[in-house]
């Protein structure tokens, strides 16, 4: 049971229907105003239950409560009854007139249309919040200083952050603190000059529990009453930037043995090329076509033949310095880039270094088996100075090397042929 308001002005009400219900309704809301008591013939009225709900004295003999109001003068009398003889009573007994008539329907009237705009603003509010509550998005509202005075269930979930604990903070917990500006610093900051707010930025945040995280997020100004607001939306970004190195991984790297392919070769081959070129540097380009592999792939079958390439990408990465790239370019065909080679020689230990770790047995499937190598050179400047000119060359060198008798190497001659 609700404990009734004692303080404030003493009302009494006549009638527990409709009008004497929405009445008390408001009134119940109101600390200015203290019912005293509600009157209705009926015990069973709305308004005497509502009212015994609340602990407000009830009667069903309107004489009866005014005589038990006669001890506060200044009590108001509202006659929402059908009874005219209520007003002479209360004059009799309290001195004074009582609201009643036109003036009380006009008053009723006007009760009702308050709290039925006050229910479909309350039904609106419900709305939003509830919009609010199961979006998405992470919704984060801030004052123009900063500090958080929404926080949806969907940022907390983003940050793993309660309400509770976010509430009341500056919005700069929200993001890793570097520098002399906050990234929440500039974010406003921008938010502010532009009066279209920030559309879908991608910054760095961070959760409760230190973790940082790709982040994207829009900021709008709100202004009310002369205050400045803003609202943030904000997004785990995290699968998507995963997804997209993913593809942009697969766009530059094998599938099979995760070396660069023939695009991304180039690119490095093209910034090895331009290096050399500043630095005055020898730079050795290799062709590798495996010796024997078609017949694993057609005795092991291809599975076998996947895994010998996979293998094979292993071994050739261990012979190479951090600062040389291998990639595959086709079937069985693989490039090397070795930069700052220094000497002809120098490429050549590397080549047969190569065409060693390819001689060693493969374990495939429970069977053994053997491949070769052969390989070709060509050195930048000696021979080209463009890259495609150095990868061609070095092709051309390696069939040479399978013409004489393979799994050898050979470097690059104009006249070789």
């Amino acid at each position: 049971m609700n404990t009734p308001n004692t303080h404030g002005y003493p009302v009494l009400i006549i009638g527990g229907g409709r009008g004497g219900t929405a009445l008390l309704e408001m009134f119940l809301e109101d600390e200015l105003v203290q019912v005293l008591a509600i009157v209705d013939t009926k015990p069973d009225a709305p308004g005497l239950q509502l009212a015994k709900e609340h602990a407000i004295p009830t009667y069903t003999d309107a004489v009866e409560a005014l005589q038990a109001s006669k001890s506060h003068a200044d009590c108001i009398v509202y006659n929402l009854s059908h009874d005219d003889s209520i007003s002479e009573k209360s004059r009799k007994i309290l001195g004074k007139r009582v609201a009643s008539g036109p003036e009380v329907k006009l008053f009723w009237q006007m009760i009702t249309n308050l709290k039925q705009t006050k229910d479909e603003l309350l039904r609106s509010q419900n709305q939003l919040q509830a919009i609010i509550n199961n979006a998405m998005d992470g919704i984060i509202t801030t004052e123009e200083s900063g500090v958080i005075i929404g926080f949806n269930p969907a940022a907390e979930h983003i940050f793993g952050l309660a309400y509770q604990y976010a509430l009341g903070k500056h919005v700069d917990v929200l993001f890793p603190q570097s520098g002399t500006q906050t990234v929440a610093q500039s974010l406003y900051q921008s938010g502010r000059e532009r009066s279209l707010g920030i559309r879908n930025r991608e910054v760095t945040a961070v959760r409760e529990n230190g973790e940082q995280f790709p982040m994207e997020v829009s900021i709008s100004e709100v202004a009310l009453s002369d205050q400045r607001y803003f609202v943030s939306i904000v997004r785990d970004i995290t699968e998507r930037k995963q997804a997209e190195q993913k593809i942009e991984h697969m766009a530059h790297y094998d599938f099979l043995t995760d070396l660069p392919n023939r695009a991304l070769f180039l690119n490095f081959l093209d910034h090895s090329v331009q290096l050399s070129k500043r630095n005055k540097q020898k730079i050795a380009v290799l062709f590798l076509d495996l010796d024997g592999f078609k017949q694993v792939n057609d005795t092991l079958g291809h599975k076998a033949g996947d895994l010998l390439l996979q293998e094979v990408a292993k071994r050739l990465k261990l012979v190479l310095r951090t600062s040389d790239t291998v990639a595959r370019v086709g079937g069985d065909e693989f490039t090397f880039v070795l930069n700052d080679i220094g000497t002809e020689e120098n490429a050549g230990k590397v080549a047969a270094k190569i065409i060693a770790t390819l001689s060693e047995p493969f374990e495939l499937m429970g069977a053994q088996c053997r491949i070769g190598g052969s390989v070709g050179l060509s050195l930048y400047p000696d021979d080209a100075t463009a890259p495609d000119a150095l990868v061609k060359q070095a092709d051309e060198a390696m069939y040479l090397a399978k013409h004489c008798g393979k799994n050898n190497y050979k470097f690059y001659r104009p006249d070789m042929y």
